[in-house]
């Protein structure tokens, strides 16, 4: 599997919402950009260690890793291999026991952050979800089939507001698509 190596570059807010945040990561290059959705809890614990506040030296992951000797020497790989329901699927492996256990990406970002644990991304699916990656950008895109149902409904509901219809009917289209996955599944 060929894969490309990312680096957490910030946190972004969603216009919008309050309860939400957008993780940036880039390639080595900084040519390309990846968008993960993450809860307000998790945005502000990133951005605590983007801001080096001291108190991060005694907070749960700064320890586990220090008293587990784990760092960017170790065992240790991070990869986002696929896009299921709108989550990307991330996997910790330990290459030495031949382990792996999926965790959630927003918390790989901030174990590799944290641990320096290097963070994959399969090459394909970084080609179909990236965007182009500019440095101290206002805005960021974000691809439809990376966010929640919840706020792919909300996203739906403003485009009809605001009377963009063909924003509504790309929304919709991908609501649809995801139904007719989810009965499939179901069956």
């Amino acid at each position: 599997m060929s894969k490309v190596k990312l680096f957490f570059k910030g946190v972004s807010e969603i216009v919008g919402t309050e309860d939400m945040g957008l993780l940036i990561l880039t390639d080595e290059a900084k040519q390309k950009q990846i968008s993960i959705v993450c809860d307000k809890a998790m945005a502000v614990q990133l951005e605590l260690r983007t801001k080096n506040i001291p108190v991060v030296k005694i907070m749960l992951p700064e320890v586990l890793c220090k008293m587990l000797d784990i760092n960017s020497e170790s065992k240790y790989e991070l990869l986002i291999d696929d896009l299921v329901d709108g989550q990307y699927r991330t996997t910790l492996y330990d290459k030495i026991n031949m382990k792996s256990a999926i965790i959630r990406t927003s918390d790989a970002v901030l174990l590799s952050f944290v641990a320096d644990i290097p963070l994959f991304i399969d090459s394909g699916l970084m080609s179909r979800q990236s965007v182009a990656y500019t440095e101290n950008s206002k805005g960021v895109s974000l691809p439809v089939n990376t966010i929640s149902d919840k706020m792919l409904q909300m996203a739906l509901e403003k485009a009809i507001m605001d009377e963009n219809y063909e924003l509504a009917s790309h929304l919709r289209d991908e609501k649809k698509r995801r139904e007719k996955n989810g009965n499939k599944a179901n069956n």
